[in-house]
């Protein structure tokens, strides 16, 4: 019997994806692929699940409730690197591994990281006199693979770059002519621009608080393409508030996006929907990575990229 790969998508993947990724499917036996795009009702995700062996998903929610309709469910792929719209503890509980595809979206996510930059350097292109990048300094919050990325587009600008990340040894940063520092509160108060790219967990969740951004240097520049909870909304509105100088950019918009875009519309720029990983070649190569790392687990057991315990 054929293992079925629900491709589970509210916003689907590009055709070309899509196309992509049934391709490889046709060319290895026991696969089928079935497509769940657009859906309305989570209730329509809860019941797709019932006949799936694998699922892949983006910003869907892999809630318990879908993991436990899943009688035949074995592995659950989220299509980009970010998982915390996985139940970690169902999946695990079902036994169920849940994987992510990092890499795959790092370079579509820096780009847009730099562009912000730009655009709000250049005062959104308003016609006025504006500011370069090149000289700054820039801080990286996390120097995984979006971070790598990020720093090497900004050596092109001349920017001077800074990056802290607790989880790798100064070596693995330092080899890339990126200067190491050894907390946040180093980085934050050193650099001019940051870049936002640590997970959503208990830990970092409102770790970017009022006494960080208050101690970065003039003209400070806050870039957030990671996850909105780990900026305190309420610090950020009071610093906002006591220096004209401060910038907040993000992909995924606050929960209070709406008051600051009212009090400080030309020092906040928030996209319509979170668009890090919205390119054609990031939707392709998460894609693809997601049903071959399908395919590698049900073929040889292959978990790299799991994330439950």
């Amino acid at each position: 019997m054929s293992k079925t790969i629900l491709i589970a998508t509210d916003k689907p993947f590009a055709k070309e994806a899509v196309d992509l990724m049934k391709a490889i499917v046709e060319k290895t036996p026991g696969f089928e692929i079935k497509l769940l795009e657009k859906y309305t009702e989570q209730s329509q995700l809860v019941e797709a699940a019932k006949e799936a062996d694998a699922m892949i998903i983006r910003s869907d929610k892999a809630t318990k409730e879908v993991i436990d309709a899943g009688d035949r469910l074995k592995v659950i792929v989220r299509a980009g690197a970010g998982y915390d719209n996985i139940d970690l503890e169902a999946a695990t509980a079902k036994g169920v591994v849940a994987m992510n595809t990092p890499g795959q979206n790092s370079n579509a996510v820096a780009e847009l990281a730099i562009g912000m930059m730009i655009y709000m350097a250049r005062g959104k292109f308003n016609g006025k006199s504006g500011t370069e990048l090149k000289g700054k300094t820039l801080g990286i919050h996390a120097y995984g693979n979006v971070g790598k990325y990020v720093a090497a587009i900004a050596k092109g600008f001349g920017m001077d770059i800074y990056a802290f990340d607790p989880f790798l040894k100064d070596e693995d940063i330092s080899k890339d002519g990126v200067k190491v520092v050894h907390s946040a509160e180093e980085l934050y108060s050193k650099c001019q621009y940051i870049s936002l790219h640590i997970p959503a967990n208990e830990k970092t969740k409102n770790s970017i608080h009022k006494g960080l951004l208050m101690s970065m240097p003039k003209g400070a520049v806050l870039v957030n393409t990671a996850r909105k909870e780990v900026v305190c909304e309420e610090g950020l509105k009071i610093v906002l508030e006591e220096r004209e100088d401060f910038r907040y950019l993000s992909d995924i918009a606050p929960g209070c996006a709406a008051e600051l875009e009212e009090k400080f519309s030309d020092r906040v720029l928030f996209t319509p929907k979170k668009m890090g990983a919205q390119t054609a070649e990031a939707n392709i190569n998460a894609g693809i990575a997601a049903v071959e790392q399908i395919i590698a687990y049900f073929g040889n057991g292959d978990i790299t990229f799991k994330v439950n315990n």
